[in-house]
């Protein structure tokens, strides 16, 4: 059995090394710049905590203000608005006063597509 493994270890490489140049070509002049990868890198690093996406995932059903989110999530005023202050600070989430409340919500419907995509891919 142990053979077996060996044999399949390499199944997902090619035997002979022969790039495509005119592929490789094509490919690269549609890379993003270092920087783009570095900030998109950046980006993705916000959807990386639990508690930032639950607050996503209400937001995109719905416009809350602070106390709305603390009590659908269970969380003290300090953590809700700490996430917040992060969303904010990158462009995720942006806030209206309304009185002495502030509303939050998405900043764009891109926000909530990557949110939903990523979902549906972990569901698969």
């Amino acid at each position: 059995m142990e053979n077996n493994n060996l044999e399949n270890k390499n199944d997902d490489i090619c035997e002979v090394f022969n790039s495509h140049e005119d592929a490789v070509q094509r490919v690269k002049e549609k890379m993003p710049s270092q920087e783009e990868y570095s900030d998109l890198s950046e980006f993705f690093k916000i959807f990386g905590n639990p508690t930032r996406l639950k607050i996503i995932s209400l937001l995109s059903v719905e416009d809350l203000c602070v106390c709305d989110i603390c009590e659908a999530l269970e969380l003290n005023q300090t953590t809700v608005s700490n996430q917040l202050r992060i969303l904010r600070a990158n462009n995720i989430v942006k806030y209206q006063k309304e009185g002495k409340m502030a509303r939050y919500s998405l900043t764009d419907l891109h926000i909530e597509m990557i949110y939903k995509v990523g979902l549906e891919h972990i569901l698969e």
